[in-house]
């Protein structure tokens, strides 16, 4: 355990930062990939109906994501301050209670979801023409939930005790089985039948359960701190305090996910507008800007773990190093992307986009925004240090502010000036101004603040 110990008292932080956060952004990109090369799959194995099909349940999944991926950054927290203060008894209390929720959530979400699949999905306006694609796709992917989450959840408690590599060992499994049992289920392939519209469903499913295999049997192996034997299991339960402290923490990243997410119809429905080719360009913009985004929010979540050991620790006084750090990293590893992005813009959007004019107007739209994503990934350094140390409600409100306030009703008065354009001046704006708006928060109000344990 002192060997992890190490990682945030370690003189060479660059360094430690670096190797910790290699891994953590090579787990994202390749989820992301994942997401890409499966709708590839639906497309070209089973048509446009199908590929419609999927795409409904994307609202439904990012509600579920925002539940799990709140709890987990609950849980994170608490997990790197217990493993900063070298408390292996905490850290499996955390990680117990963390565990129980979700088997308890996802088994009600998966058992109600089956359910109510169908009214769901009456709700969110389906067509008629896909619903039978869409509802037997929903429930499958709704039944497997548990599996989801406790992934979702083990893999984030890893990078919580500094263990960035075993995720992505895991992510690659998960990715890599996806690879080979979609096609096969689809097209029913030696000696297995065509499962059609479901087997995308099933083959995530399986993949989410050979990587929970494969980290029972790596971690009990490695003897990891974090391995699922009797010390652990016997944790697994419900424990009303700790649930307190990992909903206050994780709620409010939840609810930032979900502003984000409606605020993000709404600029659909401004682009929507101005045509197809506005609608394809944004597209294409909105894919370039994620890759560059998946490293400035990677350096966010170690500058956030690596604070929280830093204070389980005791050693409050290294956070500021931490976020030196983070910011210098963001600087040079986004900035880098950046002006790749802009170098490479022409190429970047002839990926997505076989309209030359369109194209020259991708281009144009992603100049206005990219280089604000600078100020994107400073203001989540800011905001996930602060939520390491307990502080997530005043963050969470400012940034759930620059977007009502900055980014929507900005949107619409910019594109009554200057058209297209002005949308992707509102979202530059909200960047820069939720990364002051952080800066200043931290600075002048949390800096002098006490920082306590929170276990």
């Amino acid at each position: 355990m002192s060997k992890q110990q190490s990682l945030v008292t370690q003189q060479n932080l660059w360094k430690t930062f670096l190797v910790f956060l290699v891994p953590l952004i090579a787990t994202n990109i390749l989820q992301n990939l994942s997401g890409t090369i499966n709708t590839v799959f639906v497309g070209q194995m089973l048509g446009v109906h199908a590929i419609a099909a999927v795409a409904v349940f994307f609202p439904i999944l990012f509600c579920l994501m925002a539940f799990v991926i709140g709890l987990s950054a609950g849980a994170t927290v608490l997990v790197g301050q217990a493993w900063g203060a070298q408390n292996l008894e905490k850290v499996r209390t955390v990680v117990g209670s963390t565990l129980f929720m979700t088997l308890i959530g996802g088994s009600i979400i998966a058992f109600l979801g089956v359910i109510f699949a169908k009214p769901i999905l009456l709700a969110l306006g389906t067509a008629p023409d896909v619903m039978h694609l869409s509802l037997p796709y929903v429930q499958w992917m709704l039944a497997g939930s548990p599996l989801l989450f406790i992934y979702i959840i083990y893999t984030s408690i890893l990078r919580g005790v500094g263990d960035s590599t075993t995720p992505l060992i895991a992510s690659g499994m998960t990715i890599g089985s996806g690879l080979i049992i979609t096609p096969v289920l689809i097209a029913g392939k030696f000696g297995f039948p065509s499962l059609g519209i479901i087997a995308p469903a099933i083959a995530s499913h399986i993949g989410f359960l050979i990587a929970l295999i494969f980290l029972y049997f790596y971690l009990k192996k490695k003897d990891h701190p974090l391995k699922l034997d009797f010390e652990l299991i016997r944790h697994i339960r419900h424990q009303h305090d700790l649930s307190k402290i990992i909903l206050r923490l994780g709620i409010p990243t939840g609810i930032q996910m979900v502003t984000t997410s409606v605020a993000g119809l709404v600029i659909v429905g401004l682009v929507n507008r101005h045509g197809a080719d506005a609608t394809a360009a944004y597209g294409a913009v909105n894919q370039v800007l994620n890759y560059i985004q998946f490293p400035a929010l990677s350096i966010a979540i170690a500058a956030s773990i690596f604070a929280a050991q830093a204070i389980g620790s005791g050693h409050s006084e290294l956070i500021n190093r931490v976020k030196r750090t983070a910011i210098g990293m963001n600087f040079i590893i986004t900035g880098i992307l950046v002006a790749l992005g802009y170098l490479f813009s022409k190429y970047l959007m002839a990926l997505f986009i076989t309209d030359p004019e369109v194209v020259v107007l991708g281009q144009e739209l992603l100049f206005i925004v990219l280089w604000s994503i600078l100020f994107f990934g400073a203001s989540a350094i800011f905001a996930s240090i602060m939520r390491a140390s307990g502080t997530v409600t005043v963050p969470m409100i400012i940034n759930i502010m620059a977007i009502i306030c900055i980014e929507v009703p900005c949107a619409y008065l910019f594109s009554e000036w200057w058209g297209l354009k002005g949308i992707w001046y509102a979202y530059a704006l909200a960047f820069v101004s939720l990364c002051i708006l952080q800066g200043l928060y931290y600075q002048l109000v949390w800096r002098r603040k006490a920082i306590k344990v929170l276990l």
